[in-house]
């Protein structure tokens, strides 16, 4: 066999019914160990068997029909794109994009899967199969290499007055054998998966089976087909035994990059733009419309619960929207878009001129409000169109079995947005409706009177609404690492009406910030190539180190035990207490 011609054509790994619901298959080809499984949308993915954290094989991880978890240290990964979706030690958005585990291309065809190793794949040429029903046969491991294999089988072909051998490939990984049978004329085509310089797994399809063939000649060609296979692998261990072992083929792994041999930096930095179709759209609540989007080029980045996205529309305006579906989700984004009474033309544009099949740029994910998986419980507290972060990560925890409850604050029955998917979440959804702003406090004190080690809260909705659950969950000895929010824009007064210097610790500039501009304008027309998204304090992206000097918080994204240590703040509209500031950039 020539090993490198070999790795350029499709290779069976398994088969179809190896791939098992919520099953991890262990294959190996040429060597190299892969970690095969399908996902509920009927993907089949074929990985490196190994995790990115410590290496433990992913073929003894858990297949949850979305992620692959390694069960180790519990790191996830998404399913089609391999992304890394979710890492316990640290919650927050690892870069996606980068943490990815190797994939490898997969087909599937004539009831078994198929790889290839190389770097440009081939087009699958499907085996020139008898016609009538088509039957896989179970796979034969054999200590043999795939050329004493071929002799073997060759042999047994020459030694049959009713066998003819048909055609081997060009490589020598299949063979095919055409038997004419008293009854019926048959085909079996082998198909010899080199797992290793000296082992050999034998797959074969038997084809020519017709329907009209009782279920006894059926079985009796099934027995005697075992029998042959048997005997084929005993005489090829035997003839292993006469030969010097090969030396087994190596297999090169990169080495783990140093930005994934470390915990990653939570990544506050915009990605290039994706381009992407509106699939779909629904009107999901009132004023709230609901749009699938997929995309046109590339795979769809893998996302963490929680995370948002950057909309670019076709009238210029640029918008943050939370996505709503879960990781592991990666062939479409979902988000939703509530109609603002005073809409300075973002929300609606979406609404009334967006249609389907209209493409529009968007950025990778990004994630300010992460979910934590190692909670003992879980409250997800959402009002309005709150819902859509939280919905993502509802349905995370509804897909893993992980306890939560979900209260949604509504004006009434027709502004309850994602009802379908809300109504798989059962008894952990109360929803709280047409309730007043002392009822909703009341309520607010009645969700969070009870906190527990491990508890965690999230809540995302109207400004005034988050104030209360922050208020609230401070005087009910909520720790401030325990209470997570998200704002979808910063109402607070802004002033900015006192000078202040700045100096660069990285730079070394020293910058003069007059009243009346923000810090972020300073620093962009000094060269000073600074990531922002919101530009309202809301959302994190421009968040920056202070060494020295008081900041002027005017944010809405830091928590209060953030601000009061003063070693970081937003400069989009955060300021300085004392006369100048020291950044560490």
């Amino acid at each position: 066999m020539n090993l490198q011609l070999a790795k350029q054509q499709w290779q069976p790994i398994a088969a179809s019914t190896d791939l098992i619901p919520r099953h991890v298959f262990h294959a190996q080809l040429f060597g190299r160990e892969l970690a095969v499984w399908r996902a509920d949308d009927g993907h089949v993915n074929a990985w490196e068997n190994r995790c990115l954290h410590r290496g433990v094989r992913l073929s003894i991880g858990i297949n949850d029909g979305r992620e692959l978890v390694c069960q180790y240290h519990g790191w996830r990964y998404a399913n089609r794109t391999a992304g890394c979706t979710y890492i316990p030690a640290h919650p927050a958005d690892a870069p996606a994009r980068t943490i990815c585990n190797n994939q490898y291309p997969v087909i599937e065809k004539d009831g078994l899967i198929w790889s290839c190793m190389a770097d440009d794949q081939p087009e699958y040429s499907s085996t020139g199969f008898l016609s009538g029903e088509k039957l896989v046969l179970r796979s034969i491991p054999v200590n043999a290499t795939v050329d004493v294999l071929l002799e073997q089988l060759t042999d047994h072909a020459d030694n049959r007055d009713n066998i003819n051998l048909q055609s081997t490939n060009p490589h020598a990984t299949h063979v095919s054998l055409s038997i004419n049978d008293q009854h019926d004329n048959h085909q079996i085509d082998f198909f010899l998966q080199p797992v290793d310089s000296h082992r050999t797994v034998i797959r074969a399809i038997l084809s020519g089976v017709q329907s009209n063939t009782n279920e006894s000649d059926k079985l009796h060609n099934l027995y005697r087909y075992n029998t042959t296979l048997t005997e084929i692998r005993e005489l090829a261990e035997n003839e292993m035994q006469r030969l010097e072992t090969p030396e087994p083929w190596e297999v090169v792994i990169k080495p783990v990059s140093e930005l994934l041999a470390h915990m990653p930096e939570a990544s506050n930095r915009a990605n290039g733009l994706l381009r992407v179709k509106v699939a779909s759209t629904d009107n999901t609540a009132t004023a709230i419309k609901s749009l699938e989007l997929v995309s046109i080029e590339d795979q769809l980045p893998t996302f963490h619960a929680g995370a948002h996205i950057d909309v670019h529309l076709p009238n210029g305006l640029i918008r943050q929207y939370s996505l709503t579906n879960a990781p592991g989700q990666t062939d479409r984004y979902i988000i939703g878009v509530k109609r603002e009474s005073h809409s300075s033309g973002g929300s609606s544009y979406i609404h009334d001129s967006l249609k389907i099949d209209d493409v529009i740029a968007i950025s990778a994910p990004r994630n300010n409000f992460p979910l934590r998986r190692d909670a003992v419980k879980t409250i997800l507290i959402a009002g309005g169109i709150g819902i859509t972060p939280l919905l993502s990560m509802a349905t995370a925890m509804h897909h893993s079995a992980q306890p939560f409850q979900l209260h949604y604050f509504v004006q009434g029955e027709d502004h309850q947005a994602f009802s379908e998917v809300l109504s798989r979440f059962e008894t952990s959804l109360i929803v709280h409706t047409a309730l007043d702003p002392a009822e909703t406090q009341s309520r607010l004190n009645e969700i969070l009177q009870d906190y527990q080690d491990a508890h965690h809260v999230y809540v995302c909705g109207p400004g005034p609404m988050l104030d209360a659950t922050r208020s609230i969950a401070e005087k009910n000895h909520w720790p401030d690492n325990s209470v997570h929010f998200e704002y979808f824009k910063n109402t607070q007064t802004q002033d900015d009406t006192v000078p202040f210097t700045v100096s660069l610790a990285r730079s070394g500039l020293t910058l003069q910030v007059p009243s009346g501009r923000t810090l972020l304008e300073v620093l962009r027309e000094n060269n000073v190539d600074l990531p922002s998204s919101c530009e309202q304090g809301a959302c994190g992206t421009c968040r920056v180190a202070v060494t020295a000097g008081e900041p002027l918080h005017q944010d809405v994204y830091l928590s209060h035990t953030e601000q009061q240590r003063g070693d970081c703040m937003m400069t989009c509209v955060s300021r300085a207490k004392t006369d100048s500031l020291t950044l560490d950039i």
